[in-house]
This record gives structure tokens, sequence and C-alpha cells, in this order.
């Protein structure tokens, strides 16, 4: 069952036609099979080929999650927006990381479409609701590859426990990996780029082709 979402004021009132794409899944995670690998390959050079590295941050989406960024105190530059740190390095030509079929395939899905999006794995998120707020100094957040992450003015999700997920970087406790049999992903509209409902119908269909994805539960918050 899909849970709750609730947006904080302290989003809306920046971002006030934000979106919130959601999407569970049972899934059957694997090592990123060829044909998704060379999708991801081709949607970086096609990156590269309409982008410089100055336009990148200029794509909708991403500046609108920048610009959110910036009116909580958070330097953008310093804590890239996950779209847009994915989007800089196909435009450098540099390869992405290859992880598995679950962790690759949001990955295109947000350089294709610009926004930043968080997938978790459903099973360790607690608690039938999530909190969509701002970061708070001192606040417990472990970026995943990143060790303890400052993310006081970072939009962030929570649990009943904690933050799970921010634009920059999720949290290692709900990280995907192999083990993972259920996913759960936001795709964070702060501002519209692809349009929503396309991006969840054309993620729905990767997952399905590349993670055998059954039982699969979609909304639009907003």
């Amino acid at each position: 069952m899909l849970p709750i979402i609730k947006i904080e004021n302290t989003i809306t009132d920046v971002c006030p036609g934000i979106k919130i794409g959601v999407i569970r899944a049972d899934v059957t995670n694997i090592a990123t099979p060829e044909g998704l690998w060379n999708k991801i390959s081709d949607a970086c050079s096609e990156i590269k080929r309409q982008y410089s590295l100055l336009e990148i941050n200029k794509r909708p989406a991403i500046a609108a999650t920048r610009t959110l960024y910036r009116h909580n105190g958070k330097d953008p530059n310093r804590y890239r927006v996950a779209s847009e740190a994915l989007c800089r390095r196909a435009v450098k030509g540099l390869q992405l990381h290859r992880i598995n079929a679950l962790v690759d395939l949001i990955n295109l899905l947000s350089i294709i479409s610009g926004y930043p999006v968080s997938g978790l794995d459903a099973n360790k998120i607690e608690g039938d609701s999530l909190t969509l707020g701002i970061g708070r100094h001192g606040e417990h957040f472990e970026g995943i590859g990143r060790g303890m992450l400052n993310i006081e003015g970072l939009p962030v999700y929570r649990d009943l426990r904690g933050g799970i997920a921010t634009p920059t970087s999720d949290e290692e406790r709900t990280k995907i990996d192999l083990s993972t049999t259920k996913v759960h992903i936001n795709i964070n509209a702060f501002a519209p780029e692809m349009p929503l409902p396309d991006t969840m119908k054309w993620c729905c269909e990767m997952l399905q082709e590349y993670c055998m994805a059954k039982n699969i539960e979609t909304t639009i918050i907003d």
C-alpha cells in the first residue's frame, strides 16, 4: 500500500506547484543488464549533445530544486542536486557508476526527466507515512557512499525514524541493493519539466522490463 505523504509549508511556500510522482512495486533486482546499460550510455550521449556544462543547472526541474536549496541557506554548488550531478558527469564524458538494475534505472530516469528521484527499499521504510520538509541542524543522515551528510537546509523525506532521502542523496538505512524485493520511488517535480504522468509511465514500463515489476501502485501528490 502506498504511504501517506505530507508536504510541509517550508516546501510549498517556495515551490507552490510541486508534484510528487510516487511508485511502489514488487521487484526482482539484478545486476545491470547490457540492454539497460546501453540505454544509459545513449541518454548520456544525448545530454552531452544537448547541453553545455553551464546549461545543465538551467533545466527547469534542476533550477527549481536549486532555488529551494538557496532559499534555505544551502549552497547548490556544494550540495549538488542528484539529477544535476548525473547530467554533469554525462556532459564531461565521465561514465556513470554501474550499481544494479534498480539503481541504474532510477539514475536513467533522473537523467532523462531532469527530476531528482528518490529510490528506496520500501521494506526498510518505517511507518505508513512520509513527510517532506527541510533538514534541521545536527539531524542524523548518512548519505549513500558519502558518510555523514549535513542536511540542514536540504529538502528531506522523513519516515517514523528520521530522514531517508534528499534530492542530493538517499540514506544508507533505506538503500536499494540486490536483496531489495519492494521498491519505493519518489519523482520530485519541484517544477515541471518532462510531463509527470509520462515520466511515471516510462518508469513503470522500465521496472517491468528490467526488474520484473508486479503489483505496481502509483499516485501523484500535489
